[in-house]
């Protein structure tokens, strides 16, 4: 079949004329050391609001909107699901249904406290996800293909009902009835990966990469089942009853029936009765209906708070498998392809038809037509109905589950780019199954959006054992370094007083909120995250490299590191799809997007698969100045216009990378310049451009990574130590002529580098990181360019002066000991899990240690700290010096200053230290109910061990004294 050349153009402006017009961002803030400091509340975390099985009270729902106030949270997401049971666990009451009258109070009464606080909400539009319910009819659910097939042989008349194709839920509709010589049964390979690249099911959990689905075994001639234009199409002589009457011309002639009906999907993970199909995502009447039966009662009732307080709206992941047809898909099909689909339709029961090279282009198209349903027909559709609220979205709307869509495309309509992140869990152990973030960032600044969110810190397997600096910082920093600016706490679970403690939860992620036995000592890594977000929210992003990743369905960014632009370590990159491609222009030999945001050059996928718009545009970049990176195109992987397209496509690929082939090489055509056989950081280092950050670090294999923002003339990075273990690192930062400061996001404090010098347009500083950590350093103070730094470095190394050594007094909560005293000596500093007495070996929660020391003989000069040596379960401790509070401390080393606070004899010091509540739990395992001190549906697993738990030192006084090089 020959598509007409002439409809591409017209295609390509179809394409850009659809792009949703982009709102500009909030203008600037100043930021401060003051903010920085204290930073304003609309910087605050948010988090997953789980009303888990609808089992919530208005005095519960109170209770945690005045204590995410209280902690400064920014908002919440409120999320109604189940889930609770999963995993062999228990389930929770069932609560008043989603949406109904009930249900409608208790968010009414959210609503109303959350405005009363000055919170932002989010609203999860249904409960649990995939989005549908129990009213979805088979006529409104998710739909796929569905066939039958008779052979027959002519000359004869026949007239008989074809056989009924396969139908779920007694619903199925005709498509179109088609006819094809039956060939000699050929012995020949199947199309491979069908049901994938047919959308009969989606391709993985963890954003796979899934280029694979643009290429086939080698075709062989005469393999093919019937050449296009001897397809026949019959649907007119089949009747009602599905009786076709056909002269069948001589030989054999395979008879095939298709049609569609509703797919397997099911809304996952929902509340109590919220149970039934996944909606049809390709339609945009049957969303609306949706909306209209229970998204607008919801909006109407809540009158000014919608778009006041309730900002945002939300569906989760999709996680519904695949689908491929709806109502006028055909007809879709033409308006976007520019050519008739059904000849082509026997092409997903396996059959070949024109060529396999071509049928597999045909798949492709049916592919990306899916997906152009999905961004305009589902998240379009949601966007226009919450933009008459004045309401934005916040879906996870582009994976990491590969469903039938291009992420970065859906991510178009959303005004928060939500992603997820994970802490380490035996459910998604690596670094690939665990960030997924760097895909929404990139969305955020191609698209032009402030926030980059996450559901952050999912887990599946343990419960309460995780350990704030080292689970969660670590996994938040990693994020941070793609581009995360608005953390979403999975989860925070909604638990009436009446479920006990630890109460009702989710089956799955780190538990974080009231509940938890260290809420009261959060404050100190809320802040941290807050102080992070509220840099990280500002400015503009800078990277040098832009990466196309491809036109083909499904299509999902990987994690940074992933880098399939190669541009890392010492420059970062954004990612970008084809609508945004097309957008691009030159200004000054650099790529630039309308909003301004530009890179010095642009990366091709190595697959050498193009479409012809691409190409078209790449052509026109290059031409006006740009740099473009990467292989020559050998194919495009579509119909239209082919087999014209092939030959256009050829030339285009000639005219910028030469004719012939060749592993390496550089052409420049116009004011621009293909490159091919190097990788953007090689290209850029060539080329004189100074790392934007680069990072030596003093041990082999210390991971070390960076965001970069400008905000006026003020540039600042976030850096990241990615170790476990102590580190110092020589970073060196592209600008000279500004004061380097050092600004920590741990402490709130700030202050300028000593330690640093300037040269070859590169400033480069000595930065000390403690355990997994992390700082901005900020450039905003002119000074001149020949300046240096006065110091050698700006640490010390702390020298013990006197350790705290004999018995401490320890006072326990006498709520949870299960009978043993409250109030303890400890002869010296063990673990709780080593003490003879079971109410102390299985307690959880908050523990006072108490001693009286001299610090006679101390140095006269020098700053003074104590150190706390070693804190467990979770890593938190307040301490009180003489009176004093000196604050939490939550990462290591876990030290505060004491200058001018130590007494000669006499100090009081009093550590507040907390465990979770594993220890309990496990100390409860196996009691009946009436005997146990804990109460909550998590199944206390049998392979629980005791946690190491409490102040275990050494605690120490040090002196800090000035480090030479």
């Amino acid at each position: 079949m020959r598509i007409p050349l002439l409809l591409i153009p017209l295609l390509a402006v179809s394409l850009v004329a659809g792009i949703k017009p982009q709102p500009k961002k909030p203008a600037p803030v100043a930021f401060s050391e003051e903010s920085f400091k204290a930073p304003p509340r609309s910087s605050g975390i948010r988090c997953w609001w789980w009303w888990l099985n609808g089992n919530v009270t208005k005095e519960a729902i109170t209770r945690d909107l005045e204590e995410m106030k209280a902690k400064g949270f920014s908002g919440a997401c409120l999320f109604d699901a189940g889930g609770a049971e999963q995993r062999g666990n228990a389930q929770v009451p069932e609560g008043p249904l989603f949406g109904s009258p009930a249900w409608r109070e208790l968010y009414r009464h959210a609503v109303r406290e959350a405005e009363r606080l000055g919170l932002v909400l989010s609203l999860s539009i249904q409960s649990g996800w995939n989005l549908g319910g129990p009213d979805i009819t088979p006529a409104e659910a998710a739909k796929h293909l569905t066939w039958s097939e008779v052979t027959v042989k002519g000359p004869m008349t026949f007239r008989q009902a074809l056989p009924l194709p396969k139908s779920k839920d007694d619903y199925y509709r005709d498509i179109t009835v088609l006819a094809f010589g039956k060939k000699a049964g050929a012995n020949r390979p199947p199309i491979r990966d069908l049901a994938e690249k047919a959308m009969f099911k989606e391709l993985g959990m963890s954003a796979p990469d899934t280029r694979y689905l643009l290429t086939d075994v080698p075709g062989t001639a005469g393999e093919e089942d019937a050449a296009a234009n001897t397809v026949q199409n019959l649907s007119a002589k089949m009747n009602r009853e599905g009786i076709l009457e056909w002269q069948v011309p001589p030989g054999e002639w395979t008879i095939m029936r298709f049609g569609y009906t509703p797919t397997d999907a099911e809304v996952s993970t929902s509340s109590g009765k919220w149970q039934g199909r996944v909606l049809d995502p390709l339609n945009d009447r049957i969303f609306n209906r949706y909306w209209d039966t229970h998204v607008e009662p919801l909006l109407k009732m809540i009158g000014p708070m919608a778009g006041k307080t309730l900002k945002y709206l939300q569906t989760d992941s999709w996680e519904a498998g695949g689908c491929n047809w709806t109502e006028g898909f055909a007809e879709e099909f033409k308006k976007r392809r520019g050519y008739d689909m059904l000849a082509y339709l026997p092409v997903v029961s396996g059959r070949i038809i024109e060529n396999r090279e071509a049928s597999n282009r045909f798949l492709a198209d049916l592919r990306k037509t899916i997906s152009d349903l999905v961004a305009e027909k589902h998240y379009g559709t949601f966007a226009a109905r919450a933009a008459r609220y004045g309401i934005g979205l916040q879906p996870e709307s582009a994976g990491p589950h590969a469903g039938p869509f291009d992420g970065l495309k859906n991510y178009g309509y959303s005004d928060i780019m939500m992603s997820e992140f994970w802490s380490p869990s035996p459910h998604r152990p690596t670094p690939e199954r665990r960030f997924f973030v760097k895909q929404a960032a990139s969305a955020a600044h191609i698209y032009n959006k402030q926030f980059v969110g996450a559901e952050s810190f999912t887990t599946i397997g343990p419960h309460w054992n995780d350990v704030i600096w080292s689970d969660m910082k670590s996994s938040a920093d990693h994020e941070f370094c793609a581009g995360l600016n608005l953390v979403y706490l999975h989860t925070f679970t909604c638990s009436p007083k009446e479920m006990g403690l630890p109460g009702q939860e989710y089956f799955a992620g780190t538990h974080f909120n009231p509940n938890v036995t260290w809420w009261d000592l959060s404050t100190g890594f809320i802040q941290y995250l807050t102080r992070c977000q509220y840099l990280l929210q500002q400015g503009q992003s800078v990277s040098d490299v832009l990466y196309y990743y491809g036109d083909h369905i499904p299509n999902i960014a990987r994690q940074k590191a992933d880098d399939p632009g190669k541009a890392l370590p010492e420059f970062d990159y954004d990612v970008i799809n084809e609508d945004r491609l097309q957008v691009l222009s030159i200004r000054n030999n650099r790529i630039t997007l309308p909003h301004g945001l530009s890179y010095r050059v642009l990366v091709l996928p190595d697959h050498r698969v193009l479409s012809l718009a691409a190409l078209e545009k790449v052509a026109q970049l290059v031409k006006g100045g740009a740099t473009v990176i990467g292989p020559k195109p050998a194919t495009s992987a579509s119909l239209v216009g082919y087999p014209a397209s092939a030959g256009r496509l050829q030339a285009l690929a000639d005219e910028l990378w030469g004719k012939g082939e060749s592993p390496a090489g550089q052409r420049a055509v116009g004011a621009g310049r293909v490159i091919w056989g190097k990788t953007a950081r090689e290209v850029l280092l060539a080329d004189g451009v100074k790392p934007d950050a680069a990072f030596a670090g003093t041990r082999p294999n210390q991971v070390f990574d960076f965001m970069h923002k400008v905000q006026g003339d003020t540039d600042y990075y976030f850096v990241s130590s990615q170790n476990r273990e102590a580190a110092r690192v020589t970073a060196s930062f592209r600008l000279t002529g500004r004061q380097p400061e050092l600004w920590n996001p741990v402490t709130g404090e700030t202050q300028p580098a000593t330690a640093f010098r300037q040269e070859n347009g590169q400033t480069t500083v000595t930065l000390d990181f403690d355990p997994y950590g992390s700082v901005f350093v900020v450039f905003r103070k002119p000074i001149p360019a020949t300046q240096q730094g006065t110091a050698a470095l700006p640490v010390a190394t702390y020298e013990t002066v006197t350790t705290l050594s004999g018995p401490w007094q320890v006072q326990f909560n006498s709520n949870w000991t299960a009978g043993a005293p409250a109030s303890q000596t400890f002869d010296r500093l063990i673990s709780w899990t080593e003490h003879p007495q079971e109410g102390i070996r299985f307690y959880s929660g908050k523990a006072v240690y108490r001693k009286t020391f001299d610090a006679a003989g101390l140095p006269a000069t020098g700053p003074m700290y104590l150190d706390l040596g070693d804190i467990r379960d979770v890593g938190v401790a307040r301490v009180k010096l003489n009176g004093r509070d000196l604050g939490i401390v939550w990462t290591p080393p876990f030290r505060v200053p004491v200058s001018g606070i130590l007494k000669p004899t006499g100090n009081q010091l009093e550590v507040e230290v907390i465990n979770s509540w594993r220890n309990r739990l496990v100390g409860d395992r196996g009691k009946p109910q009436n005997e146990r001190l804990t109460q909550t549906n998590v199944t206390i697993r049998k392979e629980w061990e005791l946690l190491p738990s409490g102040l275990l030192g050494p605690v120490q006084i040090l002196t800090a004294r000035p480090k030479g090089n």
